[in-house]
Formats: structure tokens, C-alpha cells, sequence
């Protein structure tokens, strides 16, 4: 998928918050531990450093949600990173989302922490962070 793609799917997709756009993907593919798992309408873009693993962008087009791309996505991403030798993956959601949260859950994470603040919004406060994580086996 191009960072042009990967741009207008989470444009699709992140209607509460900014987008990133093609040149944040870009630059983020071009780390050399980036790691991206697509399937046909979703993505999980994250890195792998050492025996940890971070998501940094999870999308899925909202035609197509809660039809297990998202699933698929984050089981192929957590195959790769425990190839290339991660043992734990973390990720921060907003707290206001729900669903997000939600989801993490049902795979498998747990919430650990606290970021106050972290996400800015266009319309009010920024909201805060949830950090989640959990084992890979």
C-alpha cells in the first residue's frame, strides 16, 4: 500500500482526529524498523526496535469495519514483530475512544498508563492517552 493510499484510507477513517498525511507515512515506512500489515481495507503501521513493538496508526475504512480487516491486520503485524524478535507491543489510543479501546481489549491488551493531554483536538481539550499493552507469546 503507498503512503498516498495508506493517507486516504486513514483519512476515511479517523473522523475525530487529524489524519496523517502521505509524507508522515512516507517518512514513517522509511525507518528501518518500521513495520506495516495491510490487508484489503485496513492497516496497522508500527515499529520493531529490539524485542518491543510499538502500533503507531491502525485504520480500517468504515465500509468495511467490523468485518474482521482490522483482525487480520493486527494478528499479521503481531506475527512479524514476534518474527523479527518482539516480545511485548504497546500502543497509546485516545481515551475518548471507545471502540478503539474496545477492540484492543477483545485482542488481547490491557491498559497500563496514562498520558494527560496527549491528543489534541480542533474542537475542545486535548484528550488523553491510554497506553495499552500486551505479551506476544
Amino acid at each position: 500500500m503507498t503512503p498516498e493510499a495508506l493517507a486516504a484510507l486513514a483519512t476515511r477513517a479517523y473522523r475525530h482526529m487529524t489524519p496523517w498525511t502521505a509524507k508522515q507515512f512516507a517518512d514513517t515506512l522509511a525507518r528501518p524498523h518500521a513495520l506495516l500489515a495491510v490487508t484489503q481495507h485496513a492497516f496497522v503501521l508500527g515499529t520493531v526496535i529490539a524485542d518491543e513493538a510499538e502500533i503507531l496508526a491502525l485504520a480500517a475504512d468504515p465500509d468495511h469495519q467490523r468485518m474482521g480487516a482490522a483482525s487480520r491486520a493486527l494478528a499479521r503485524f503481531h506475527a512479524v514483530a514476534q518474527d523479527r524478535g518482539a516480545g511485548q507491543v504497546f500502543l497509546e489510543v485516545a481515551a475518548a475512544n471507545a471502540p478503539a479501546r474496545a477492540f484492543y481489549s477483545r485482542h488481547g491488551y490491557s491498559e497500563i498508563g496514562l498520558r494527560r493531554g496527549y491528543y489534541p483536538r480542533p474542537d475542545g481539550p486535548p484528550d488523553d492517552a491510554v497506553v495499552m499493552s500486551r505479551a506476544l507469546p
